[in-house]
């Protein structure tokens, strides 16, 4: 009996050491690098060029702590719009986490976009043409989600770096 209290109490303070232990704020413990933005070609759908919106990124851990399962949530909006318009969820490191100091390639793209008859370089020039934006967003384990960035889609055509 006395056995089993002590191994109680020793997973006891070991549980209490790690809920004191505090977490990384993800919009200061990773940085955004080499951030690149742009319109991507999905190819011709039902006859037409598809652009879906892109960014792409370092995302870079500045804390002192790995960080475990991290996530990335890129949210496009129509610039003037406040409705989501598209998202893309991804995992950026697996339960082996990201390091201190290392960096995880990120690319994302939007499901939604515009899609016509013109060349792609005509579509980004068509007087209807409505610009986008993205929101980043990061989480770790079972941290809340926060935003990292938001930035503008350039308005030029990207070559793909996935299919």
């Amino acid at each position: 009996m006395k056995k089993l209290i002590a191994v109680g109490a020793l997973a006891l303070a070991g549980a209490s050491s790690f809920a004191c232990d505090t977490a990384i704020d993800p919009a200061t413990g990773l940085e955004l690098e080499s951030v690149s933005t742009g319109w991507r070609s999905v190819g011709v759908v039902e006859g037409m060029n598809k652009l879906v919106p892109s960014v792409s990124f370092k995302l870079k851990n500045v804390s002192d702590r790995s960080l475990p399962s991290l996530q990335v949530n890129a949210v496009f909006r129509r610039v003037g719009e406040d409705a989501e318009w598209g998202s893309t969820f991804v995992t950026a490191a697996g339960t082996d986490g990201l390091a201190p100091g290392a960096a995880a390639d990120v690319s994302v793209k939007s499901h939604l976009g515009y899609t016509g008859t013109d060349s792609r370089a005509e579509m980004l020039r068509n007087t209807y043409f409505v610009d986008a934006k993205v929101d980043v967003y990061a989480k770790y384990g079972s941290t809340q989600w926060t935003r990292i960035g938001e930035y503008a889609i350039d308005r030029q055509l990207i070559e793909p770096a996935f299919p």
